[in-house]
């Protein structure tokens, strides 16, 4: 490993827990969506076009960064410590967390639900609507949705790489891949072919609410379509891509001409919906199909902007930065109660939809780290979620 990638792998860290911390700034604002059929558990009395349009924006390249970096970290396990361990500690690090905080996240957002009904629409117990029984089809994941289809990709590419590591003993095919993708890479036009499968997978999803982007599947067992394809893609290439020293510095070249391509897409998308928000499919048609390539577009090209610019700006160790990146973790396991909670509290506040959004974060992060710090960093916690940890004297 050479000095480049070593550098290389703490803005990568630093990357995979932004796209996380990201996700705490998404969630928080989807209470001041400025739409006329609710789109979350509580609704805030004031709304917001901006906050709407960050969400948009967050919402279409944060976990297809996750996802694309979780493949390029599993391969690096897997390839360092060998098949067992790699199981070992997926077991540790993914499904034993899900296991153990998904309980615990569905009983606090159903007690917080409850709150919200309360809250918002004055109902009573006897007037709650009846939960839905559960099924393959409704099991609900929260969002640790993430954590269950890490786990799928996991074990989809220990099955796949069994019979091609038996056919390809020469490493001939894997070889050729490697110069395939090395050429994929380093063209700026890369996105593009990546794009086209995403884009499919979006024009034919049933009732397709263009605004959300990517379906979340944050419910069934099955996960939809346009997130298997999305997502697996994303993990696929991760771990394709760390079989190469330098396959990402393609990202820290083009990152500039990647960002203004993805801000571009968004541009189209937003105009293809008039920039507002909305709980129904809006477009048919061409208009659909328009809306479907760029979005995909998007997605890759922000995608490798964001890596790129870490590459580019955080390529050094950085005690800041590697702390984020190790809170980063149990902060968004544990953040949604937190933020929900915060929403149903001051959904009826006299401030603006801004000012209320700033207090959110201003207040459950930093209270969220503190936890991290003093509950958990150094504790059996934090040794099940980054690995054990020692205080300095």
């Amino acid at each position: 490993m050479t000095a480049t990638t070593t550098e290389r792998l703490h803005s990568l860290d630093f990357v995979r827990g932004s796209a996380l911390l990201l996700g705490i700034v998404f969630h928080a604002g989807l209470s001041f969506y400025p739409s006329e059929i609710p789109t979350w558990i509580v609704m805030d009395a004031q709304r917001s076009e901006p906050i709407a349009w960050l969400g948009f924006v967050l919402h279409t390249f944060r976990m297809a960064t996750f996802f694309l970096l979780a493949g390029y970290f599993g391969r690096m396990v897997y390839h360092r410590k060998g098949a067992g361990y790699f199981i070992r500690s997926r077991l540790k690090r993914i499904a034993a967390p899900l296991a153990i905080f998904l309980p615990l996240n569905l009983v606090a957002i159903t007690v917080l639900l409850i709150w919200a009904m309360m809250r918002q629409y004055g109902l009573t117990m006897e007037q709650m609507p009846p939960s839905p029984p559960p099924t393959l089809e409704t099991f609900p994941w929260t969002h640790l949705w993430f954590l269950y289809v890490l786990i799928l990709a996991y074990i989809a590419m220990l099955v796949l790489r069994l019979p091609i590591a038996m056919l390809d003993r020469g490493g001939k095919v894997r070889a050729g891949v490697d110069g395939l993708l090395n050429t994929l890479t380093t063209s700026s036009l890369s996105p593009l072919l990546l794009a086209l499968p995403v884009a499919i997978a979006l024009y034919n999803q049933p009732g397709w609410n263009e605004w959300m982007g990517v379906p979340t599947p944050d419910t069934g067992v099955v996960p939809n379509t346009p997130a298997m394809v999305t997502y697996g893609l994303a993990f696929w290439l991760g771990w394709q891509l760390q079989r190469g020293t330098n396959a990402l510095l393609p990202f820290k070249r083009f990152w500039p001409l990647f960002l203004v391509s993805g801000a571009g897409a968004i541009g189209i998308c937003l105009y293809l919906v008039d920039g507002q928000p909305g709980a129904m499919p809006t477009l048919e048609g061409r208009e659909k199909m328009i809306f479907a390539a760029s979005y995909a577009l998007a997605i890759w090209y922000l995608t490798f902007a964001f890596i790129g610019m870490a590459i580019a700006f955080f390529n050094g160790e950085n005690r800041v930065t590697r702390y984020i990146a190790d809170s980063s973790y149990w902060l968004y396991i544990i953040h949604l109660p937190i933020v929900l909670a915060m929403q149903i509290w001051i959904f009826d506040w006299n401030w603006s939809a801004e000012a209320k959004y700033a207090f959110i974060l201003g207040t459950s992060v930093p209270a969220m780290l503190l936890s991290y710090h003093l509950l958990v960093r150094y504790s059996f916690i934090g040794n099940l979620l980054n690995g054990p940890r020692k205080r300095k004297a």
